[in-house]
């Protein structure tokens, strides 16, 4: 019989051996999950260690943040000025046009329409919206899908448009436009081994795209609590924020914020808002989606569609009553007719001319491009009323032209410039005609006034009788009028020198030659005095174009510029040296003066200048001068002045002035782009001289340039007197012989 101790014993060993064999199988068993476990553990922690860096990089890291103090000021390039002399806008240019408005000026149907579109949470958010998140990652996942399905080679990630706040937008524009516009590149915004990795899986773009979604979430975050820090309450912040959002946004057609897209799309102040302007604000918070599809056009369906859903959801929200919404949305998009024009300025040549001379002034203190930033503003010199009065006798008189010539409508061209003799300001410029080709003329358009090099033809002879004059020559010196040949060169013939009546009258007094712009006298002229004086005398009255040393520049074949001319004629009116000029001041953002033009200009006190002055205004009142037509009862106005015509009827030309600083000149040419000829007969006094007659007429009749100017008392008798002489001599020659005896008995 086994005894009891015995058993207890063997139990108690075989209770130690189970031990250890349970102790042996789970130590075997914990080495194999260690085996299997740790590989997953790793992967965990290698996936849960980014996810930690993302989340302190977002809300904790506040390294390399960007400068706020910009943003505080909001310093966005605005839109520039230039203004007329009496401070009339003249035209308004930008890079980005732009109105840059608080949040009190933005109407409360505009606010609710931006917040109903883009962020209706926005006043209690703190800068992102954690509760659009699931919505954002089901339309990530559902495009992405959709995307692959339809053919793509691999799967990639798909971000749907939207989900951002107000706070990420302008995040997103202000300080990661440049990220945001190279995101879809090939190079990887970071050089980071998890940028890396994520590249394999997402393809470069959707990476790049994935980490500027999350700088755009940290420093909207940053954003709201610096801008709390800085405005003391949470209310004011976002006040602020949405004031910048408001200004920043793109609208389409070269428009940012909400006011400059009112004011093109509707013609409309943001100040004249009402609730029942609902559908106008909802268009406006609508296109900042996709300025491209949601930007009013006529005939496009969707900018429509998408207004009427933002009236929806403002109804939606309580902020206008259905009855309202629905009414808005029944309305048509009426636009301003501003938008269907490109014409920004009724002074496209002038303001072509005030870029040319920033570009002068500047000396890289200022130039064209701060005054596309809204850096600078500029007060031109330039006479709005005068300006419009310009382009209509320009119209008008091409239109006559083009009566005769139905042929060239449409295609014929012109140009004018009006200066103040008092100091060569530039009051009027018009380079071309304001439509041309079908298209209205833009100021970077070609300018005639100041860009085209064209012969101005017998325009040029009162500088060759200038040139006379200063040689002791008079008015009274008799010259010949007869045939006379001009050397053309080696080896080729001498030219025949005609006049336009293709006669010669002998001897004739200069004054008479010149008002009859007699060719042959011109020429025998320049040939006494010489070549040399010609052009020095041209190049001091302002002339800085090459001219050509040779005799045939008595007659203008030598090119010159239009305003150059018209300078020269306003030196000979006025006695004063000055160059033509545009820009009167340029003014900084901040109220500082950068640029005043000279209020002082050189005299020429000569009694050349009054001999030139009454043979000018011989051209207008001798009977058989070629601008006679101005001295008539229905042009009151004195002037003196000369016509052009050039070789083969190319161009016509008038330039002509009141007398003295207190008059103006102005200048006019008419002429084909390609240089073909006008036609037979029309000369300057013909085809120019009529817009010169009415701009004149239209300025003095509105007082736009002071009362009109007289001529002084000597050069008007000294007129008189040769035109009683010079009709005693006609009748003279007119009487036959036997009336003559008797009449001298």
């Amino acid at each position: 019989m086994i005894s009891p101790d015995l058993i207890a014993a063997a139990a108690h060993r075989g209770q130690r051996a189970g031990a250890f064999a349970v102790r042996r199988l789970r130590f075997a068993c914990s080495r194999r999950a260690v085996w299997f476990t740790a590989p997953l553990l790793a992967l965990q922690l290698l996936l849960l260690l980014p996810a930690v860096g993302l989340v302190y990089h977002i809300y904790f890291d506040r390294r390399g943040l960007p400068d706020l103090g910009p943003f505080i000021r909001f310093e966005l390039s605005t839109v520039g000025h230039v203004y007329d002399a009496h401070g009339t806008v003249l035209v308004e240019l930008a890079r980005e046009y732009r109105r840059v408005v608080s949040y009190d000026e933005v109407p409360p149907v505009l606010r609710h329409a931006i917040l109903a579109a883009e962020d209706k949470n926005f006043f209690s958010h703190s800068g992102v919206e954690y509760r659009a998140l699931p919505r954002v990652v089901y339309k990530t996942a559902a495009h992405s899908v959709a995307a692959w399905r339809k053919g793509g080679l691999d799967f990639r990630m798909r971000f749907p448009q939207g989900g951002s706040t107000l706070t990420q937008q302008l995040v997103r524009g202000y300080f990661l436009r440049d990220r945001w516009s190279r995101e879809n590149g090939t190079v990887l915004f970071r050089n980071t081994a998890t940028s890396w990795v994520l590249s394999l899986a997402l393809g470069v773009a959707t990476t790049n795209k994935l980490l500027r979604k999350m700088e755009e979430m940290r420093l909207a975050l940053w954003l709201e609590e610096e801008m709390l820090r800085r405005y003391g309450s949470r209310e004011q912040a976002k006040r602020e924020i949405f004031a910048r959002s408001a200004s920043f946004n793109y609208l389409g057609n070269g428009r940012y914020g909400f006011a400059a897209g009112s004011e093109y799309y509707f013609g409309k102040p943001l100040s004249s808002y009402t609730p029942q302007d609902a559908a106008k604000a909802a268009l406006l918070a609508g296109i900042t989606k996709a300025p491209r599809d949601y930007a009013p056009v006529a005939g496009d369906p969707r900018p429509l569609r998408r207004r009427n859903e933002i009236l929806a959801l403002m109804a939606r929200n309580g902020y206008i009553p259905e009855s309202l919404a629905k009414r808005c949305q029944a309305e048509p998009v009426l636009l301003s007719v501003a938008t269907s024009s490109p014409v920004k300025t009724h002074a496209p040549a002038a303001i072509g001319t005030v870029f040319d001379e920033l570009k002068q002034l500047g000396a890289g203190r200022f130039g064209a491009e701060d005054l596309f930033q809204g850096r600078i503003s500029v007060r031109s010199t330039v006479d709005e009323r005068v300006q419009t009065i310009v382009n209509k006798a320009l119209e008008n008189g091409l239109a006559l032209y083009e009566k005769r010539h139905p042929g060239a409508k449409g295609l014929i061209q012109g140009s004018v410039v009006v200066l103040r003799n008092a100091d060569a300001a530039i009051l009027a410029e018009a380079g071309g005609r304001q439509v041309y080709k079908d298209r209205h003329t833009r100021y970077s358009d070609y300018n005639r006034a100041t860009g085209s090099l064209r012969q101005p033809g017998s325009a040029w002879k009162p500088l060759v009788y200038l040139a006379a004059f200063r040689q002791d020559l008079s008015l009274d010196t008799v010259v010949p009028d007869e045939p006379i040949a001009v050397p053309m060169g080696a080896d080729r013939p001498v030219k025949w020198i005609t006049n336009y009546d293709n006669q010669f009258k002998g001897p004739i007094p200069m004054r008479q030659a010149l008002a009859e712009s007699r060719n042959a006298a011109a020429v025998w002229i320049t040939r006494e005095i010489g070549v040399d004086r010609m052009i020095k005398t041209a190049r001091e009255l302002g002339i800085r174009s090459p001219l050509q040393p040779y005799i045939a520049t008595a007659l203008g074949a030598s090119e010159v510029r239009l305003l150059e001319l018209a300078g020269a004629y306003r030196v000979m009116a006025s006695g004063i040296l000055a160059e033509p000029h545009i820009i009167d001041r340029v003014t900084a953002s901040s109220g500082e003066v950068l640029y005043e033009a000279p209020r002082s200009a050189a005299e020429i006190g000569s009694t050349h200048l009054s001999l030139i002055q009454e043979g000018l205004r011989g051209v207008v009142r001798l009977p058989e001068g070629t601008a006679h037509a101005l001295d008539s009862r229905d042009f009151p106005i004195p002037v003196m002045g000369k016509t052009g015509t050039t070789s083969d009827f190319r161009d016509a030309l008038f330039v002509g002035s009141t007398y003295g600083p207190q008059g103006v000149t102005v200048a006019v040419r008419v002429g084909f782009d390609d240089n073909r000829a006008l036609g037979e007969k029309e000369t300057g006094g013909r085809t120019a001289l009529p817009i010169f007659r009415e701009i004149m007429l239209r300025v003095y009749e509105r007082q736009l340039v002071g009362p009109v100017p007289s001529f002084p008392r000597e050069i008007e008798d000294g007129i008189d007197r040769y035109v009683v002489q010079y009709a005693a001599r006609q009748a003279e020659r007119a009487t036959p012989p036997s009336d003559a005896s008797a009449l001298s008995r």
